[in-house]
């Protein structure tokens, strides 16, 4: 699992046991697991649709680093099922993790549409794929 995002967890964020307010980690787990699927389905339009249970592990404190790691599970024809887990970053204690995410990828219309993808791919072999693309129209026309 890549633990790409971290949080530091301030005073606004806090419940009244002066431990951080679970809903503001889901809120944090939610941005990260859309930006994920945006970058990933190559489509700025991707909502939430599913969470599975959520298990709590342990809490976070004022002035604790929540970092949030998002694994893919799968690929479905619209959607991407993501896993996640949230750890303190000093301790690397869980917080959280959830199974199963499912992000749906939409059309102009809101409406579920096939993205294609199969695998995960990184920005560093989507940039390589498109310069040798770019040098072999380069060298075509040559």
């Amino acid at each position: 699992m890549r633990f790409n995002t971290r949080k530091a967890v301030k005073p606004g964020d806090l419940n009244p046991n002066d431990t951080l307010f679970g809903g503001r980690l889901l809120e944090w787990i939610d941005e990260e697991a859309a930006l994920y699927a945006v970058i990933q389905l190559e489509n700025r339009k991707v909502v939430t649709k599913f969470m599975s249970e959520i298990n709590f592990v342990s809490s976070a404190r004022l002035g604790d680093i929540v970092e949030i790691g998002i694994e893919v599970v799968k690929f479905g024809r619209s959607s991407l099922v993501l896993k996640c887990e949230a750890r303190n970053k000093m301790t690397h204690e869980t917080i959280l993790t959830v199974e199963n995410i499912t992000m749906v990828n939409l059309d102009d219309y809101g409406r579920p549409k096939a993205h294609g993808k199969t695998k995960i791919e990184f920005v560093e072999e989507r940039l390589a794929s498109k310069t040798n693309q770019l040098a072999k129209r380069k060298a075509a026309t040559v």
